[in-house]
């Protein structure tokens, strides 16, 4: 397909640059990114042609337009129709725009496109799914849980600079795009990227069974139950080092939902 500026913006162009917007800081929205020229190509576009429309959508972006940030301004209604659909209907068009970048890529669909390691678009095994669907859909529903699944952990591991929010740590395959309220509880929620951290393996395992959380100003709190294993230093050193110190936000549309948070405290948390 023929590279050009003029190549017509379809539905299932916008999805996947929407998806891409997802899992690039705002400082990485330039045509020189390796990552947009990989998808660019894909898509027989320009890397400029890609590059202007994540700028156009950081235009839209509320949390950057809270800290005085501003994209493009040739922002078109195109643009502002799908963002706002993008964002209403995230539990549908997050899988599906993953469907639809996976398929650019790759016609394995035991595999994910993988956008952590910054230099290139990878296609990788995916991380083991926390929890496999089951019953006579089987197959059908995996592969949509998991393309649901790698949107979501992609999205928000990408927004906190694939470093865990609590400690700092930066191995991929050690971090988890935790639900803050429960996915099994709450499946409205399941692609909001406002309901997620990246956290630790061993953080996320805590954060889950409320052995810590967080208070009114998003500073680590731990419960009593787990300070009862106490003394530990290796528990010591990974949990009571970092109590009372503001978890790290992200940038862009992650940042977590106060209310979402208050919820994880107040039922969640083991005190």
């Amino acid at each position: 397909m023929a590279k050009s500026e003029s190549v017509k913006w379809t539905r299932e162009h916008f999805l996947i640059a929407l998806n891409v917007y997802r899992k690039l800081p705002f400082g990485k929205l330039h045509s020189r990114n390796p990552l947009i020229m990989d998808v660019a190509a894909k898509l027989g576009r320009t890397p400029s042609s890609l590059a202007m429309k994540l700028s156009n959508f950081s235009s839209l972006d509320p949390v950057l337009k809270a800290r005085g940030i501003r994209g493009l301004p040739g922002v078109t209604k195109q643009d502002r129709l799908m963002w706002e659909e993008f964002q209403s209907d995230i539990n549908t068009l997050g899988p599906e725009s993953e469907q639809l970048l996976h398929d650019l890529f790759t016609t394995d669909e035991d595999r994910e496109v993988d956008f952590l390691q910054r230099d290139r678009v990878r296609v990788e095994l995916p991380v083991p799914m926390a929890a496999a669907p089951k019953g006579p859909t089987e197959s059908i529903v995996s592969v949509k849980a998991r393309r649901g699944q790698q949107f979501f952990r992609q999205s928000i591991l990408n927004a906190y600079g694939t470093q865990c929010c609590i400690s700092g740590i930066n191995v991929p395959r050690l971090l988890v795009a935790s639900h803050i309220k429960p996915w099994h509880a709450f499946p409205e929620e399941r692609m909001n990227p406002r309901n997620g951290l990246c956290l630790s393996s061993l953080h996320d395992a805590a954060f889950d069974s409320g052995l810590i959380s967080v208070d009114g100003h998003r500073r680590i709190v731990l419960s009593r139950k787990l300070r009862g294993y106490f003394p530990q230093p290796v528990l010591e050193m990974n949990f009571l080092a970092f109590e009372g110190k503001t978890f790290r936000l992200p940038d862009k549309v992650a940042v977590p939902h106060d209310d979402f948070l208050a919820y994880h405290r107040d039922v969640i948390f083991v005190e």
